[in-house]
């Protein structure tokens, strides 16, 4: 189990991973924020002080590091940080440089580091491959022509949305660091998979861009699950395990179902009635369905955990290019 410095100093380094793209995207930022407000100053961390020391400029690597007193700890920091920058696609070359500095600083060998990055690179290419199933069907060139509430394409359609928060749900009971970073490649591939029935083309760039206007960070969405995970001492060897994770669903694996669950049902809205939602929209009504899943969580508890228990973190990447 971290102590409260230890996991300060985690916590920072997933900040710095956070910013290392060099892009300086306000909305990237202002996701952070969020995640470092909504976690807030608990298990004796104060997160939205640490998000404010890094993105000031305040920390590098050195300084953490030296409080990760153990080789189970800086790995764990480094698994983080690979997640952390491949969150949102490919890495490029600031974040590599920025992952090679911290191997070094971390004391992490070439061939560990390299097998992590292969693991995470793995996971997010396997976003890229088209949705296992489904029909593709023609555009409809109006809302009236969608497909009505009762057929069943719809029940099909609900049926998938369900199964990928589920799935999403369970990665986030996981203790397994990067056991985070496939829950976005489900969300890709759930809204590639809702598009493609509605017979518009799509890619992981749609995919992307569609959470994007929802307001769904990539790398932040990660930061906040493993932050959760973190805080709540289930990760892999540092004392948690599945069924420690389990009891602590409320606050990362229904949060991922809630969010998987939402982004299904709007782009389900938005392909179905021809994309004629416009940015505004699509938001509010993300907002409105996220509240919604939110209470629905509790109702696949069970179905939840008992998909955790399936999935090889060993093969995550297989488990992505599956949904």
């Amino acid at each position: 189990m971290l102590d409260d410095n230890q996991t300060r100093a985690v916590l920072e380094i997933a900040l710095m991973a956070a910013f290392a793209d060099g892009l300086n995207d306000d909305r990237e930022r202002a996701q952070l924020k969020q995640v470092a407000d909504a976690i807030g100053a608990g298990a004796g961390v104060d997160f939205p002080a640490i998000y404010r020391e890094v993105l000031l400029g305040k920390r590098d690597p050195v300084a953490p590091a030296a409080a990760l007193g153990t080789s189970e700890a800086r790995q764990l920091a480094y698994e983080m940080a690979v997640g952390v920058c491949d969150a949102d696609g490919k890495r490029n070359d600031q974040e590599s440089a920025f992952l090679e500095a911290l191997a070094r600083t971390l004391g992490i060998q070439g061939e560990q580091a390299g097998a992590i990055a292969a693991h995470a690179d793995d996971i997010v290419t396997a976003s890229e491959a088209a949705p296992a199933g489904g029909a593709v069907h023609p555009v409809p060139s109006a809302p009236s022509e969608a497909a009505p509430a009762g057929s069943a394409r719809a029940a099909e359609l609900d049926q998938t949305i369900v199964n990928h928060a589920i799935t999403a749900a369970a990665l986030e009971l996981l203790p397994d660091s990067l056991a985070n970073l496939a829950v976005i490649p489900v969300q890709l591939k759930l809204v590639h998979r809702i598009g493609q029935t509605y017979g518009y083309p799509m890619n992981t760039t749609n995919a992307k861009d569609f959470l994007a206007v929802l307001g769904v960070g990539l790398a932040s969405q990660y930061v906040e699950g493993f932050a959760r995970k973190l805080l709540g001492g289930v990760l892999g060897g540092l004392g948690g395990g599945l069924g420690r994770a389990a009891g602590r669903q409320a606050a990362s694996s229904g949060l991922a179902f809630a969010t998987t669950y939402a982004i299904g049902k709007v782009a389900n809205e938005y392909y179905a009635g021809g994309r004629t939602l416009d940015q505004d929209r699509l938001k509010g009504t993300f907002t409105r369905m996220l509240e919604d899943a939110k209470q629905l969580a509790g109702n696949y508890t069970e179905q939840i955990q008992a998909r955790a228990k399936t999935i090889d973190t060993k093969q995550l990447s297989s488990l992505v290019r599956g949904v």
